[in-house]
Formats: structure tokens, C-alpha cells, sequence
């Protein structure tokens, strides 16, 4: 198994209103990538955020009222910083918000549906193409536990977002009790090493990725309910009830 990471060159400045999909479809062309079936295009959340419109004036109360804003909830807090649940019901930094990669006194915001917005593009593009692909939306997230960024999937379309390998066998032939891989965090991971902060380099095709099962949307890597474990964050109080049902 050979797995290739083609960064997608010369995608322009992206404003509100552009089309994403037949941008990104120029851009790969003018690189020379000719797509095949089972390729995956990778995109960025900021190019994404910057087509649909979700790149926004700080306004007064700064980036804080912005978080407010987007976050269903608070999980944690520490000083500045904000850690906090958004309705799509990912868990990070400042609900999404950030200022990195968009003009002075602007900040972006997470799709409203990103992986409605990867189903849109993949339509296009596998039509275009005459390609069967896949779409993964990335972001960067922090870890709890571990140091350091990492590139996870918020939107997926065409590929199964998880791998359920329950009931299979490992290597010595054991049977697999809990293992369900996140096939499109790992995607979206492997992306970064072409997509860095300041290359200018906001998509890349992935060629190789063994992808079976049925496709999920990156949704179903959420954790719900009674699947959370740690709904909330010792540096953030408990609900005073003691409801944590709702988390």
C-alpha cells in the first residue's frame, strides 16, 4: 500500500461568494493532477469559512463576544483561553473562532454544515472529473493530553469518517473488541505535512487511502450522551444540579 500527499497548487485568495468547487477543480488541473477514482481532495475550514461568507468584522466586545456567540457550551476555561463546545458539537479552542489567515480586525467562523459543503464539492468535482473522490474539510484542533496541533476532519463526504473493525482480526488473530479507526482524522492529519500555516497551500489530494465500509459523514465522529466520558472539565464547575445529561 502507497500513499501520496499532492498538495494542490495556485488555489487564488478566497472571498465570500466565490465557488469553491470550481476553483479548487482550476487549481488541480493547473498543477498537473489528474484525478483517479478513490482519490481524496482535502480542503481547509479557512477557505471554506471564506466562500460561504463566515469570515466576520471583530465588532465591539472583540473576538470573545464571537465565542460567546458560537459556542453551545463551555467546557473549560483558563484565563484567556476558551474551550468550548460548537452546535456542530466539536470541542475546541475558542469555539472555532480565529483570526489567523484573514484580514486585520476580521475573524473566521466554522462552516454552518461542513459536511453538507463536502458532499457540494465532491458532487462537482466528481462530475467534472469523471472521478469517484472523496472530500474531507479540515481544522486544526488542540489535544487533550498531548501538546501541539493537529489537522482533524469537521466535514466528510464519500469515505467512511470511522472504520468500525469490531469483530475483525488483528495481525496474530485476535478478535478486535473496540477498535473503530477515524479514517478521515487520519486523512486530514497526513494533509498538514503539505498544508502548513504559512505555505499558502489550502488543499491537497490523497491517493491510496484504503477506505471501506459505508460512507459516514465526519458527524458521526462526535461523541454524544452517555458515549462522553468527560463532558466537562475539572476547571470548569459541574452544572449546580448535577445535570450532566445534557452534556
Amino acid at each position: 500500500m502507497r500513499v501520496q500527499i499532492l498538495p494542490i497548487l495556485g488555489v487564488p485568495e478566497i472571498r465570500a461568494g466565490d465557488d469553491l468547487a470550481e476553483l479548487l477543480v482550476a487549481s488541480i488541473r493547473s498543477t498537473g493532477i489528474v484525478l483517479e477514482d478513490g482519490d481524496v481532495v482535502a480542503v481547509t475550514q479557512k477557505v471554506v469559512s471564506k466562500a460561504e461568507g463566515r469570515v466576520v468584522p471583530v465588532g465591539e466586545g472583540g473576538k470573545a463576544a464571537w465565542v460567546a456567540r458560537e459556542a453551545r457550551r463551555i467546557v473549560a476555561r483558563r484565563g484567556e483561553l476558551v474551550i468550548a463546545e460548537t452546535r456542530h458539537g466539536f470541542v475546541c479552542a475558542n469555539a472555532g473562532v480565529d483570526a489567523s489567515n484573514v484580514e486585520e480586525g476580521y475573524v473566521s467562523l466554522l462552516p454552518e454544515d461542513p459536511d453538507g459543503t463536502a458532499e457540494r464539492i465532491r458532487a462537482f468535482v466528481g462530475q467534472v472529473s469523471r472521478a469517484e473522490v472523496a472530500v474531507v474539510i479540515t481544522d486544526t484542533f488542540g489535544r487533550p493530553w498531548r501538546q501541539g496541533l493537529v489537522n482533524v476532519a469537521i466535514g466528510c463526504a464519500g469515505i467512511p469518517s470511522l472504520v468500525d473493525l469490531r469483530g475483525t482480526k488483528d495481525g496474530i488473530g485476535r478478535i478486535l473488541d473496540v477498535t473503530i479507526v477515524a479514517l478521515a482524522d487520519e486523512i486530514a492529519a497526513a494533509t498538514g505535512l503539505v498544508m502548513g500555516k504559512a505555505d499558502g497551500v489550502p488543499a491537497a489530494v490523497v491517493r491510496g487511502v484504503r477506505a471501506e465500509g459505508p460512507h459516514l459523514p465526519a458527524s458521526a465522529m462526535v461523541r454524544i450522551g452517555e458515549e462522553d466520558l468527560f463532558p466537562y472539565s475539572p476547571v470548569q464547575e459541574a452544572p449546580p444540579d448535577g445535570d450532566t445529561s445534557r452534556f
